[in-house]
């Protein structure tokens, strides 16, 4: 089947799009990027060329890097992302599989799937208050052990949704071969089924990544100081004599990079693993 011509006005509105939506998602990175090279007094001036129209210096960096506060929030988000990621992928692995080769009876598969969707749904705003409660009860407000264990609770949908399909997608005959040749259920998946979607396990991963790296409101509402990771320490970068934009800058490329580079290395297994599955020969 022939593939139809573009024409040209097509092809410069396609250009037109694809600009427009380069531009939105890279400008924040410019934005940050600008002013945290510029001097205080010109990130409020309309300059936006380094060299031509103000000269650049990296003296915000340097301040901002030497700031414990800086070093203990980057450490307490690679921490928090690291442990909610893992551990949210470890748990919901199990019950992706779970959901794709067996079936429930009160409540059934459809019901577990609904709830798991539900907290990705229901907006976390509604459990803060119980949370804190609950964290202050058994001492692990201001923690970074408190803050993995709520976001391995709302990142979990994501690999069940994720594996639980490309578990089904699976044939079961090959886990019911391995058993034929003496491997138990656990052996069989461990060996069998778990390296077939590895993708899938990586691109789950990386998403809880992303999503527990940029965690605002858990992060605001139960640290004060131990355990406060970077988006918390971006939102203070208000003083009394306004926002510090340049150290707004410094802090939102100190967040956003780890979790971009990291993202597109392993871009490759993001989008094997979302795609597997989704079409069938």
């Amino acid at each position: 089947m022939a593939h139809r011509q573009i024409s040209l006005p097509g092809k410069i509105i396609y250009g037109i799009i694809i600009v427009v939506a380069l531009f939105w998602v890279t400008f924040p990175f410019y934005w940050a990027f600008i002013n945290s090279v510029k001097k205080q007094a010109e990130t409020f001036r309309p300059t936006w060329i380094p060299v031509l129209q103000f000269t650049p210096t990296w003296e915000h960096w340097t301040s901002e890097l030497a700031i414990p506060e800086t070093r203990r929030a980057l450490l307490n988000s690679t921490m928090i992302a690291v442990g909610a990621a893992t551990l949210s992928t470890l748990l919901g692995t199990l019950a992706a599989y779970a959901l794709a080769r067996f079936r429930f009876t009160r409540p059934n598969n459809g019901f577990f799937t609904t709830w798991f969707l539900s907290q990705r749904i229901m907006p976390p705003v509604l459990f803060v208050i119980p949370f804190f409660l609950l964290m202050r009860q058994v001492n692990l407000l201001d923690t970074v052990l408190g803050l993995i264990l709520l976001n391995a609770t709302f990142t979990l949908p994501l690999p069940v949704i994720i594996l639980s399909q490309m578990f089904r997608e699976l044939p079961s005959e090959l886990e019911e071969a391995a058993r034929v040749d003496g491997a138990s259920r656990i052996q069989a998946f461990l060996q069998v089924a778990l390296p077939l979607v590895a993708p899938g396990l990586v691109a789950a991963w990386i998403l809880c990544l992303a999503f527990s790296w940029n965690e605002f409101l858990f992060g605001l509402s139960l640290t004060s100081k131990s355990a406060m990771p970077m988006p918390v320490i971006i939102a203070g970068a208000e003083h009394t004599r306004g926002v510090q934009f340049h150290y707004v800058g410094v802090r939102s490329l100190l967040t956003m990079l780890p979790p971009t580079i990291m993202a597109m290395l392993a871009q490759r297994y993001i989008v094997r693993g979302l795609t597997l599955g989704a079409v069938k020969g």
